[in-house]
């Protein structure tokens, strides 16, 4: 089964001349493979090179409008995958954009940090960033029936939703790529970054963070039990972020004195990843953690579908230091909406009364496997 990207809408408008996009994503999300099947759809002749080819850096070491010229000829678009690998890369771009009329110009890498980093200051004004995250459920949705998608969800809250996990047909062999995913490839990208020496404290920090999402992190806490400084703890959950492993939420306020905003909660942007950090892909059934699997889920399933609808929210937790709480607030343009996530259905869930004192104006509503579709395709 082929699956057409959801990216794919946001990677044709903002593909446009003199403009670099630059394609983000987790390792594996299938970036290569995207550009593969859509490039020759798009009508343009193109040159693709490869980053990481030692050629290919020497070859755009020579910094001149006519060395470059020389390189793309006549095609029209330029694409460069593993970007980030090629020195100074940002200023490369920008000579490229603003000298080659009509040129489009097309960039990927697996971390924010490196690309952002790397072509930030010189291209500021000439960029547009398209994510491409694991597959999700409003990609899948074409492709399967009611059925077949509620069947499915007992499965992805477990193993998640990479690409390449379509491919596998046992649940055995889809463990086992995730496991080879957290050894081989998860901390590849961290601890390249200077001053990143510790994938022991890297691999430890992740699996205490496993074993809470959607849980307030102290870094306090976290440096005591991994015996690092509370700096480096930060440093290193920034990095995760960055390399798409984690996604941080902060706590919602508007000056109230009793909300909680101290603390931050970390989600796994796919909970396959998450399972395998602790080594856990029992079936639900078997269980204690399916609220936080839950939870995890279908945050990061709504992360997806705002990023792929351009939704544009601003988004947050919510606590007060008398326990009240919600999983996910979203400020769009100053209207709140208020969204608890919860597995079971047999109880109701009623609007925590400090928040209705607080903020009448605001919309809330339960996620549960009988509504969830609706909110994240």
């Amino acid at each position: 089964m082929e699956i057409q990207r959801a990216a794919e809408v946001n990677f044709r408008k903002a593909l446009m001349p003199n403009k670099v996009v630059l394609l983000l994503g987790a390792r594996r999300t299938g970036k290569t493979w995207f550009l593969k099947k859509l490039l020759p759809k798009l009508g343009m002749p193109y040159l693709s090179l490869n980053g990481e080819d030692t050629s290919v850096q020497q070859l755009l070491q020579n910094r001149t409008v006519a060395n470059y010229k020389n390189i793309i000829g006549e095609n029209k678009l330029l694409v460069i995958d593993e970007a980030h690998r090629i020195p100074e890369i940002g200023w490369v771009l920008k000579l490229m954009v603003d000298e080659i009329e009509g040129l489009h110009i097309v960039a990927t890498g697996s971390s924010v940090f490196d690309l952002r980093n790397g072509t930030g200051e010189p291209l500021t004004g000439r960029k547009k960033d398209v994510f491409l995250y694991p597959f999700s459920q409003q990609e899948y949705t074409p492709y399967e029936n009611l059925i077949e998608t509620r069947s499915r969800l007992q499965e992805r809250l477990v193993y998640g939703s990479y690409p390449e996990l379509l491919h596998l047909s046992s649940l055995e062999d889809k463990a086992n790529y995730l496991r080879e995913m957290v050894s081989s490839y998860l901390l590849k990208d961290i601890l390249e970054f200077e001053g990143v020496r510790n994938s022991n404290k890297v691999s430890e920090l992740l699996r205490l963070i496993a074993f809470q999402p959607g849980k307030e992190v102290s870094l306090d806490e976290l440096s005591r039990n991994l015996g690092i400084s509370k700096n480096t703890v930060d440093r290193y959950l920034d990095l995760l972020q960055k390399v798409f492993v984690i996604q941080k939420v902060n706590g919602f306020s508007r000056n109230l004195r009793k909300e909680v905003t101290r603390y931050a909660r970390y989600y796994f942007l796919d909970n396959g990843i998450r399972n395998a950090l602790i080594n856990n892909f029992n079936p639900i059934t078997m269980r204690s953690d399916i609220g936080e699997l839950w939870e995890n889920y279908v945050i990061m399933e709504r992360l997806k579908f705002q990023s792929y609808n351009n939704l544009h929210s601003l988004n947050y937790f919510w606590r007060t230091y008398q326990q009240q709480e919600i999983d996910w607030i979203e400020d769009r343009g100053g209207k709140l909406y208020a969204f608890e996530c919860k597995w079971k259905e047999d109880r109701k869930v009623k609007v925590p009364s400090a928040w209705a004192q607080a903020y009448p104006e605001s919309e809330f509503q339960v996620i549960t496997p009988s509504n969830y579709l609706e909110w994240i395709t």
